[in-house]
């Protein structure tokens, strides 16, 4: 439901720029609104979790993000979709480290790349679910609603549910071994420190920060996957309808699922033999498939409804090679290298360190396309296509696709030499006392 409610608005962009006369920076400010949000707010999980259950964590903000979908359905201007686009923001942030901290512990070494691709496989059909619903939806009225107005709603509903089944049926991993993290004599002295809002010493932020820099190296590629929100205006604007243009994103999104899945289990097998340096080739791998890939679909094959099947093609070997990153190599080395119970607040950094510099992207990508390539929303005719605004837009996706993946692709580098250190520094540790937060 996360990523389904995630690729809801990328998917009625269209719809939206029309509704409230908005062009491409505008749509994409309210991208990097909810991007921003959801990354400098992603260190309030690591805090959460220290208090409540992660069960509790998730539920709180999946309301949250529940009743900012909602919320965007019934705007009337474009600043309350901004607002509520925020709020959604804030949902996430909660979410996202809590959830991913929970899959670390549920695995163990040499498997976490199978189950963080397993989560991704997971997020990726409900993205898939989201963004088809909404696309073919967003032709059509709905008692009088406006069809992607009705897929907000309909969409909060089913995460406000979920949210509620997950508080009362889920099981932190914590509770059910909790000798992995410590005897309860610290477990009751930590609760006490904190329920007397003691706050945690400076020591976690410094480990926090130690741990993070080894994944730092590989922000500038999350700069694409924030981009590709245009993909599916860029596809109306050539001329798709609205099923074949959620078909294409269909193909492109069953493709990361697949690669997702794929990359972390290659990368769990190779680094049964080469444990220091597996990851770190695979993610450079999936980095650098991302230029030649991004030249083909941009530049090489005609924007022409014509070209549908190449298209298609195109998009899913794209997507099974260029989303081995996370599963393959970031969440899997997190937990490696940083003691059981950081490991919530180190996800909340990634996405902060991430996501507050890839949010940047979806308005850059309006800005390049406007200012640069001559983009114009009001002569851009939005229901028929456009030669002229699908040019400029895929000239602007191009700029913000092959850079970050290139500067990806180098900056894994220095991971050959710091990722083993850090890793051996945590094992180190004398005793399972010392992996406590204080």
């Amino acid at each position: 439901m996360e990523r389904a409610d995630e690729n809801l608005l990328p998917a009625v962009y269209k719809e939206v720029s029309a509704a409230f006369n908005a062009g491409p920076t505008d749509l994409g400010y309210l991208t990097f609104l909810m991007n921003f949000l959801k990354s400098i707010a992603s260190p309030l999980a690591g805090v959460l979790a220290l208090q409540y259950d992660r069960p509790a964590v998730l539920a709180i903000g999946t309301v949250f993000w529940a009743v900012s979908t909602g919320a965007v359905g019934v705007s009337q201007y474009f600043q309350q979709v901004a607002f509520w686009r925020a709020v959604n923001g804030l949902g996430l942030a909660i979410v996202i480290p809590a959830l991913q901290s929970f899959i670390a512990d549920s695995y163990k070494d040499g498997t976490r790349g199978a189950g963080f691709g397993l989560l991704s496989l997971i997020g990726s059909i409900g993205g898939i679910g989201g963004s088809i619903l909404a696309t073919i939806m967003a032709g059509r009225d709905y008692w009088g609603l406006p069809g992607w107005r009705f897929a907000f709603l309909m969409v909060a509903f089913l995460s406000l549910l979920i949210g509620l089944l997950v508080y009362f049926y889920t099981v932190d991993p914590r509770k059910v071994s909790p000798s992995h993290f410590g005897d309860d004599e610290d477990h009751h002295e930590r609760s006490h420190l904190i329920g007397n809002g003691i706050f945690p010493p400076q020591s976690i932020w410094k480990d926090s920060w130690i741990a993070a820099r080894s994944v730092m190296k590989g922000i500038v590629g999350s700069l694409p996957w924030t981009a590709v929100v245009f993909f599916t205006m860029w596809f109306e604007l050539i001329g798709f309808d609205n099923s074949s243009s959620a078909a294409l994103n269909s193909m492109f999104a069953i493709g990361c699922a697949s690669g997702s899945f794929l990359g972390g289990v290659i990368a769990d097998r190779l680094s049964k033999y080469y444990p220091d340096s597996a990851r770190i080739m695979c993610a450079q791998f999936s980095a650098f498939m991302g230029i030649p890939f991004s030249w083909i679909l941009l530049t090489v094959i005609p924007q022409s409804v014509d070209y549908w099947s190449a298209f298609a093609v195109t998009l899913f070997l794209m997507g099974i090679t260029i989303s081995w990153c996370a599963t393959c190599a970031n969440n899997p080395m997190f937990a490696e290298v940083v003691p059981p119970k950081h490991r919530t607040m180190i996800y909340a950094f990634d996405r902060a360190f991430e996501g507050s510099f890839a949010s940047l992207a979806a308005p850059a990508v309006g800005m390049v396309t406007e200012k640069i390539y001559g983009y114009n929303a009001k002569t851009v005719n939005l229901e028929n296509g456009s030669v002229a605004g699908a040019y400029a837009l895929s000239r602007g996706l191009l700029t913000m696709m092959i850079v970050p993946f290139g500067l990806c692709f180098l900056f894994y580098s220095p991971l050959y030499f710091v990722f083993k250190r850090d890793r051996e520094n945590v094992r180190r540790l004398p005793s399972v006392k010392e992996q406590e937060l204080i």
